[in-house]
């Protein structure tokens, strides 16, 4: 399978691009910075700059790859700026018009904790214990996550725990803590067996992924 992931420097991307390419598939990974860039000198990727908020950047990028992976967003220490919450929405606009430019159909998008329904009806950023310092960059998950809600791309939006850390890969998950490399070892699964119904992905299905592949494995 060939890959390309926006934000593969980030806490989740770097993971994910380990991943992809410990199962052999072919990466490009798509950075800001390739200074940021490192994995394992035992594996390959092609490693590119681009922009993802440029549209036509995006098709020219990710033009003969079999799906994409999203990992861009404000880090735990960012959530709380405004400009790069915006970046988030102007990400999903862009990638909707990037895919559809180059004739890619498979979109998979790590978005944020704050869509996930705590009770039926209630987001859980529309708690009242939700942190303030966090807001902004929720808020810009869930505006995507509506704009993923009316496109016409085949596309997986995971929604990962509330607390979501690095970690080391385990092979297994915890129901209350899942790392970002546990995280990274559900991701790939989920571009390889997402369904064609478009849908808003709880922490629970990326575990229950990760305890499919698990027991594949044995």
């Amino acid at each position: 399978m060939k890959l390309a992931l926006f934000g593969a420097n980030g806490m989740a991307g770097s993971r994910i691009a380990n991943e992809v390419l410990k199962r052999g598939h072919e990466l490009t990974a798509i950075v800001r910075d390739l200074s940021r860039f490192s994995i394992p000198t035992t594996l390959a990727a092609n490693v590119v700059v681009g922009n993802i908020i440029d549209p036509v950047n995006v098709a020219e990028l990710v033009k003969g790859h079999d799906a994409v992976i999203s990992t861009v967003g404000p880090g735990a220490d960012e959530a709380s700026d405004p400009i790069l919450a915006q970046d988030v929405i102007k990400a999903a606009n862009s990638l909707i018009e990037g895919l559809t430019l180059a004739g890619v159909r498979r979109l998979v998008v790590v978005g944020g904790a704050g869509s996930l329904e705590v009770v039926n009806g209630v987001r859980f950023i529309d708690t009242p214990d939700f942190p303030d310092i966090y807001r902004p960059a929720s808020l810009a998950h869930c505006e995507a996550l509506k704009i993923y809600q009316t496109c016409d791309l085949d596309w997986t939006f995971i929604s990962p725990a509330a607390f979501f850390e690095p970690g080391e890969r385990t092979g297994k998950y915890r129901n209350r803590v899942v790392t970002g490399r546990s995280l990274s070892e559900g991701k790939v699964e989920v571009v390889k067996r997402a369904t064609k119904e478009s849908q808003d992905i709880p922490l629970e299905a990326v575990v229950a992924t990760i305890k499919e592949w698990i027991a594949e494995e044995i």
